[in-house]
């Protein structure tokens, strides 16, 4: 019978998309039943910047047998549990998109419900009080989960922020050690088969003409394969999220790491901070149409907490996504496959997904359409309800002191968005489409925290007295309060686990 299967992947491009597509081919697929190359270039480098993260890489982290403490050490790591947004729906505001649960539901109605009853009529602390993650980053507290039973600290949900050099270096490793071969060149060329219009073969400067079964495209904005050969299109979003450019920097240190990410609106766009071991990782996102790279360039530095250590790197790219993020025997991966800006640290997680993805449609050389055409339909639908997640934070907001906030708060968007936003105004509803990326209680931490305000709540919350709910409340916060008093500080707790050397 003839052999059917994929028995070689070529890898185009390392940076963090290109190595954690080796490291989980090769845990999952093994090198000795496949071949697993990466060819990448000294010469072109990455994107890499400071990288935050979403809870769902520790999936990703469990998926190699990764050691936490291991990890974090060699990336310069440190964690997060959420995400700070200032300036967003006015100037002046502030407010946490924490990760994990908020409150406790009680009765069958999910806890924000409660909440807004109580707010509304004055009675209610600051939303982020009702959960370890959020009262915890205001105090600068930080602990994995364990066994404490009832108690939040048994609950923990918990990111990291990293290096994104060190994380693809420390993949590199991993992957070298368990059989990739990694190569160091320049595709100067891609070579299609006449008849099928697929991926024949690579052509590297060294000469060599390399030919695998299947190509994954990790070669950046520039889709190497999946565009400059394979002319798939590119759908255009920055109608809905205008930023174009973005501004890079590293700066000194200043204090103890803080257990989250940093997003501070500016007058054309934002900056994040992210901290890690050895220094803050900057970058101000804006758009060129309404400001210029020079302004940009100084509202960054003039924002930095500490002494800058490199001169600013700009990046330009374009929101929005390839036509198919697979298309014949290429799948693109990372920034090749599309870009949707940090705001919401979703890059690292749409790359870890696209590779669990591609692993439950893993092909034979047959490439049946109907798996790719799946494929293709589960990725689009992931990126367009992140992408309506992100339009959120720019048109959800008051601000009208810019003419970036003005097109932003005034834009159409999306209907799909439009419904979601309508349907919270009225009775505080929001439901999670078909297990969209973002839940509920993400919706709910930013709508509210930008400044939108329900009419009303569920009804059933009526089926308990003001008395009842505030006593409840009261009892959440208590609870909350003395599991954050247990909890370490940030920096003594990776002083004392995984602190990195020097």
């Amino acid at each position: 019978m003839q052999d059917n299967n994929i028995r070689r992947i070529a890898i185009v491009g390392g940076g963090t998309s290109g190595w954690m597509t080796a490291a989980a081919l090769a845990k999952l697929i093994k090198p000795g039943y496949c071949q697993i190359r990466l060819i990448e270039s000294e010469e072109i480098g990455t994107v890499g910047v400071g990288e935050a993260t979403i809870p769902q890489i520790q999936l990703f982290n469990k998926l190699l047998d990764l050691d936490e403490n291991e990890f974090v050490r060699k990336t310069q790591g440190t964690f997060k549990l959420g995400i700070q947004f200032v300036n967003w729906g006015r100037k002046g505001d502030r407010y946490i998109h924490a990760f994990g649960d908020l409150g406790k539901d009680m009765e069958s109605i999910q806890f924000y419900h409660y909440w807004l009853k109580m707010a509304q009529e004055g009675n209610a602390q600051e939303l982020g009080s009702y959960t370890i993650s959020g009262a915890a980053s205001e105090q600068g507290k930080f602990m994995r989960p364990f066994d404490a039973g009832n108690s939040p600290l048994s609950n923990i949900a918990y990111a990291f922020h990293f290096d994104a050099g060190l994380y693809a270096r420390f993949l590199r490793e991993y992957s070298e050690q368990r059989g990739v071969i990694r190569s160091e060149g320049k595709v100067v060329d891609v070579i299609l088969n006449s008849d099928t219009g697929s991926i024949k073969s690579l052509q590297l400067e060294s000469g060599e003409n390399y030919e695998a079964d299947f190509y994954i495209d990790c070669s950046g904005f520039r889709g190497l394969l999946i565009e400059q050969a394979l002319k798939t299109g590119y759908e255009d979003w920055s109608h809905w999220l205008p930023c174009n450019r973005a501004w890079a920097v590293p700066c000194e240190s200043a204090g103890d790491p803080l257990p989250y990410t940093r997003s501070t609106a500016h007058a054309a766009g934002w900056q994040w901070r992210i901290p890690l071991q050895h220094r803050i990782g900057n970058g101000h996102v804006f758009s060129n149409n309404f400001m210029s790279e020079d302004e940009a360039r100084s509202v960054l530095l003039n924002n930095l907490d500490g002494k800058p250590l490199a001169e600013p790197r700009l990046l330009k790219f374009l929101t929005g996504k390839r036509k198919k993020f697979w298309n014949k025997n290429c799948l693109a991966i990372g920034l090749a496959s599309g870009f949707m800006e940090p705001l919401e640290s979703t890059s690292i997680h749409l790359v870890q997904s696209a590779i669990a993805r591609f692993m439950s449609f893993f092909p034979n050389r047959n490439f049946d359409q109907e798996d790719i055409d799946e494929f293709n339909r589960q990725a689009d639908f992931e990126f367009e309800k992140i992408r309506d997640f992100l339009i959120l934070h720019y048109h959800a907001t008051e601000r009208n002191d810019s003419d970036f906030w003005n097109y932003c708060r005034t834009m159409d968007v999306p209907e799909s968005l439009t419904q979601k936003i309508e349907q919270f105004k009225k009775n505080g509803r929001i439901y999670r489409n078909n297990n969209e990326m973002f839940n509920d209680l993400s919706w709910f931490e930013v709508m509210h925290g930008q400044g939108i305000r329900p009419r009303s709540y569920h009804p059933l919350v009526d089926r308990m007295t003001t008395e009842e709910i505030s006593q409840r409340l009261a009892s959440v916060k208590r609870v909350i309060d003395k599991s954050v008093d247990y909890m370490p500080t940030h920096a003594q707790y990776i002083a004392e686990n995984c602190k990195a050397e020097k």
